[in-house]
């Protein structure tokens, strides 16, 4: 059996695609307004250092000398901008570091004059230091570092964070309502292909293209809907019109027909047409089924019971009296009955003449699987998928077979009405082997 390829479900790839889209959005908006913001707070910086320089000049220039010692010393002492005497022995250095402080310190010394010095540290000590002049004196001003500074980085993780949260319930809010549709859609499907043919899909959505596949889908359930009541209706009429006469000619037979074998060979023919008429009955009933808990072994035995013939047929079953599983018992029923069946047929031993056919289980998780094997010649390996077709039959001699070539086609629908599979293959040393695989029912 081909292995299916594993993929995403619609939910998660629109949900990745958005994500990937808006998270590239986010990133170019970030490094966008990095590029806007950047110019704008170098100026607004140079612009209020500048200021600060400005207005402590001033307010040095307006006392007389022995004033501004006493004026400096209590601007000295502030917290925020303190302005300094600036000795001939100081050390300080550039400010100018970085493409955003060249650019504060370009925006300073165009306001204060080519001769202003910007530095980040004078005597070892951090800060925005501007040093000016009155008159013959030197001052150092110093700001506060985060008043001439860009966004830190913490402040831009901060922001694209809550970004990318927001993207991200975005993504998945957007994500469910273009599923949606598409969800109830396949589960309408679903339930259509399990026989539930009464599914129906809101033809007043307001997505024009989704309103027109629920509608396409519900006229096309409704459609299924009256082939499938026509189908009953037809199958009924044919089993009625050919039992009818087939009736009439098993009572002819046995009244006007005096040999012995010619009557013989009639009866055979008219229950080969009964049993053909009986598979296509069963091959074409509809899809409802009622699954509960079914012995197994009292099951198998019943079914194996009419085949009790040794010199055609000999069935050894070796499964657990106790063994449940979910499934329907008329449905499992006539799933072995055309297991045996075919067996009988096609699965006899080439010495002895007699179809040996052994039923074994194993569990496999919360699966029974069910071994039925006979000791025919086997199929032809490349024949096996075609077994469960329709009137396929796996061998040449066996066109002249007196089956409709439906009982394996039979088994494998029976038990996709159940919720199982069925799995055909050669055993090693010969004989056709089916492997049955049913739910197992909860143990109480």
């Amino acid at each position: 059996m081909a292995r299916q390829p594993v993929g995403l479900s619609l939910f998660w790839r629109t949900f990745f695609l958005l994500a990937l889209l808006l998270t590239g959005g986010i990133f170019a908006w970030v490094q966008t307004l990095r590029a806007l913001e950047f110019e704008p707070r170098a100026v607004q910086a140079a612009q209020q250092t500048a200021e600060l320089v400005n207005l402590s000049r001033t307010a040095l220039r307006t006392v007389d000398a022995i004033n501004r010692v006493a004026l400096i010393k209590t601007m000295g002492g502030q917290d925020t901008v303190r302005v300094l005497p600036r000795e001939p022995g100081d050390t300080w250095e550039s400010y100018a570091t970085d493409r955003f402080s060249q650019n504060v310190t370009d925006q300073l010394r165009s306001r204060l004059g080519p001769d202003a010095v910007v530095a980040r540290s004078v005597n070892g000590k951090p800060g925005m230091w501007v040093g000016f002049s009155i008159d013959t004196d030197n001052y150092w001003l110093q700001a506060e570092p985060a008043q001439a500074g860009p966004l830190t980085s913490g402040t831009w993780f901060v922001w694209v964070g809550i970004a990318l949260a927001a993207m991200l319930l975005g993504s998945v809010v957007i994500a469910r309502l273009i599923n949606r549709p598409l969800r109830q859609l396949s589960f309408a499907a679903s339930r259509i292909r399990e026989g539930d043919l009464d599914s129906h899909l809101d033809e007043n959505t307001l997505t024009s293209e989704i309103r027109e596949v629920n509608r396409g889908f519900n006229r096309m359930a409704r459609e299924l809907a009256k082939v499938e009541e026509d189908r009953a209706v037809m199958l009924a009429g044919i089993s009625h019109d050919l039992r009818t006469p087939l009736a009439r000619l098993r009572l002819e037979t046995e009244m006007s027909v005096g040999n012995d074998e010619a009557k013989r060979n009639m009866e055979m023919d008219i229950e080969q047409l009964d049993a053909i008429i009986d598979k296509f009955m069963d091959y074409a009933r509809p899809g409802d089924t009622e699954m509960r808990p079914v012995h197994l072994a009292q099951l198998i035995d019943r079914e194996a019971q009419p085949f009790r013939d040794p010199k055609e047929i000999r069935i050894d079953s070796r499964v657990a009296i106790d063994l449940c599983v979910m499934a329907d018992e008329t449905e499992l029923g006539r799933v072995f009955a055309n297991l045996f069946e075919n067996a009988r047929r096609y699965g006899r031993g080439t010495n002895t003449g007699i179809a040996m056919v052994s039923v074994s289980y194993a569990r496999a998780g919360p699966w029974i699987v069910v071994t039925v094997r006979d000791s025919g010649p086997g199929v032809p390996p490349e024949k096996l998928a075609q077994l469960t077709t329709p009137f396929f039959r796996g061998d040449a001699a066996r066109t002249a077979a007196t089956g409709a070539g439906l009982g394996l086609a039979i088994v494998e629908k029976s038990l996709q009405r159940m919720g199982g599979t069925l799995e055909l293959a050669n055993a090693p040393d010969g004989g056709l082997v089916a492997h049955l695989r049913l739910k197992q029912a909860p143990s109480h």
